[in-house]
């Protein structure tokens, strides 16, 4: 009769390793949340999207009434896209442990393809909306608005998607140091330079041309910061660096994790508030525009 050990090294490779797998405490439940990346990566990329999605679903009945009774065609798109991306960036999160799986490598591609592209749409449909002012609505905006978003990431996804099926260079996989940093560096300088362009814009004698809008000078702020940090990343792990491989996960990270967040908090939440509230700053705003408050009180 045979020895357990003489079976065990007649097995293939993959048997021997989902054997112990589920020895060592977790099975499928165990790969999911712990490999490729670790525990701590893949719940805090998990956790919090799945609580904006929760989010967004517990003030579904009250906002969709409001974003299909009111008039702006830019807010009902904008929060129908962000549905469609927050559940995309869901799956995606969820889904960590196929970048580090071979057979999983043409799923995870497309995934990630369609995931980042289309929270690009939305940053890129943002800038373009809020740079035509603050009465820009209607239709036409709509249109001019998503027909740049369009133009731009249709770019963006053609030129990855060489990058992927025309060359094999795996871009979402950042196990691999090899070529996909240069295309990484140059998306991460594009965008590093719109944001800074508008940062310093706020902050000098061309702020008037911007929405007058703290929340949206913060919104800029923070994601200059972060594409900046994401664009030293990419440089340094381009050279190999260590750090850089570190960095730009605690990059990815915060995007995934907090964009979407981010803009619904931004853009979408005084728009989705309470009747009584959206009415107070209504009033504020025609009394602010008719003067009121610029007489002098001494």
């Amino acid at each position: 009769m045979r020895s357990i050990e003489s079976i065990v090294a007649e097995l293939p490779p993959s048997s021997s390793a989902t054997a112990v797998v589920g020895e060592g405490g977790g099975g499928w439940l165990y790969g999911w949340l712990v490999e490729c990346h670790g525990l701590w990566h893949n719940v805090l990329m998990i956790v919090p999207s799945a609580l904006f999605v929760l989010y967004l679903a517990s003030q579904a009945k009250r906002s969709f009434s409001k974003v299909f009774n009111d008039r702006s065609h830019v807010v009902a798109a904008l929060y129908a896209i962000l549905w469609l991306v927050s559940i995309f960036n869901l799956a995606w999160c969820s889904l960590q442990m196929w970048e580090c799986a071979p057979g999983k490598q043409f799923v995870w591609s497309v995934i990630s393809l369609f995931t980042t592209s289309g929270m690009l749409f939305l940053e890129v449909s943002l800038i373009a909306f809020l740079l035509q002012g603050n009465h820009a609505s209607g239709r036409e905006a709509l249109t001019q608005t998503f027909l740049i978003s369009a133009l731009v990431v249709g770019l963006d996804m053609f030129l990855k998607g060489i990058y992927l099926f025309g060359f094999g260079v795996q871009l979402f996989d950042v196990s691999t140091n090899g070529s996909q940093w240069a295309l990484w560096v140059v998306h991460k300088l594009l965008l590093t330079g719109v944001y800074g362009v508008i940062f310093f814009m706020c902050r000098s004698r061309w702020r008037e041309r911007l929405p007058a809008r703290p929340a949206f000078q913060n919104y800029i702020s923070i994601m200059f910061c972060l594409n900046a940090a994401a664009l030293l990343a990419c440089a340094l792990a381009a050279h190999g660096d260590g750090f850089g491989l570190w960095l730009y996960d605690i990059t990815v990270i915060c995007y995934h994790a907090m964009f979407l967040p981010l803009l619904y908090v931004t853009f979408l939440a005084d728009f989705l508030q309470e009747d009584d509230l959206h009415l107070e700053n209504v009033y504020y705003s025609e009394m602010k525009d008719a003067g009121f408050f610029d007489v002098d009180w001494e």
